[in-house]
């Protein structure tokens, strides 16, 4: 199958959960070290392969597409003052990459936005990165692990793919965890931190389950590969919690149709989103960076 070179980022939420830092600056605009978060985010879909990223987002959201297009009148006036490299660092989206954003015009939930890029998804597959997760850099290789994987993986066998990850019992409730299916032998595996990435069919997932009823401790972490069919049962799935289009539902579709993958995580990934997290990874980041200046 052709490889995939097409991502999604909704970027359309208010950031609720980052009041007041993110009452006026999109929270996907707020620093992780040096840069902003989505800057990574970004950053990983390029060095999977991604040649085309659309942002989901709305009219209050229009600093994230200016972040990442060239500010002609700051890049001239670093250059007369002889600061070209810094003007450069600016201008680091390479020339074979366009970001494009389209805005979803009611909040109907995060399958609604992912159905919304569909004008320029157009019939291409695609991935979808959720700005809110931001995977260590630090500790994996972009160009190979985590997305790249499922990417690769995707081309080779066809079923779409979403990546999860082992978490705390105590965390089982927050988060869609993966029912295995019977097919799949390696039931003692999905107790331990994956050392390489593995990709094995999914049942389905159960969403935000007490931990009695977990069918497993493989929580989606909130990166997807998908096949273009989900389009299809996005535009047919009606909403449903709090009135909004769940992309969960749709994943179901697509499992009892064309089967999918999930592909577990290497390294740490952090949300971005959440005031505790996203201190750890502000402190975390910027040691990284300050690291590799020394």
């Amino acid at each position: 199958m052709k490889k995939i070179t097409h991502a999604v980022i909704p970027v359309a939420g208010f950031g609720t959960r980052m009041l007041p830092l993110s009452k006026s600056v999109p929270k996907e605009l707020l620093p992780l070290g040096n840069r902003p978060s989505i800057h990574y985010v970004v950053e990983e879909a390029i060095a999977a392969g991604i040649k085309h990223i659309v942002l989901v987002g709305h009219a209050q959201k229009s600093a994230i597409e200016n972040y990442f297009d060239i500010n002609a009148e700051l890049d001239n006036k670093l250059r007369q003052k002889g600061k070209n490299e810094l003007a450069d660092s600016l201008t680091w989206l390479p020339d074979d990459v366009t970001v494009s954003m389209i805005r979803q015009g009611k909040p109907l939930g995060l399958g609604h936005a992912v159905l919304t890029a569909r004008p320029i998804i157009g019939t291409n597959d695609f991935a979808v990165l959720l700005p809110d997760v931001v995977l260590d850099p630090f500790t994996t290789d972009m160009a190979v692990d985590n997305l790249a994987f499922m990417i690769d993986q995707f081309a080779s066998d066809g079923h779409s793919q979403i990546l999860v990850d082992k978490v705390a019992d105590e965390d089982v409730h927050k988060y869609g965890i993966a029912q295995l299916s019977e097919s799949y032998n390696g039931a003692s595996d999905v107790d331990n931190k994956a050392v390489v990435n593995t990709s094995f069919k999914v049942a389905g997932f159960v969403e935000k389950p007490n931990l009695a009823d977990a069918p497993s401790r493989l929580a989606v972490v909130g990166r997807y590969v998908f096949s273009n069919h989900i389009f299809d049962y996005l535009a047919n799935t009606k909403a449903s919690v709090g009135g909004e289009i769940q992309l969960t539902d749709a994943i179901d579709a697509l499992i009892s149709q064309y089967g999918v993958n999930v592909t577990t995580m290497r390294g740490a990934s952090y949300d971005a989103g959440d005031m505790r997290s996203y201190m750890q990874a502000f402190i975390y980041f910027a040691q990284q960076q300050l690291a590799d200046e020394e």
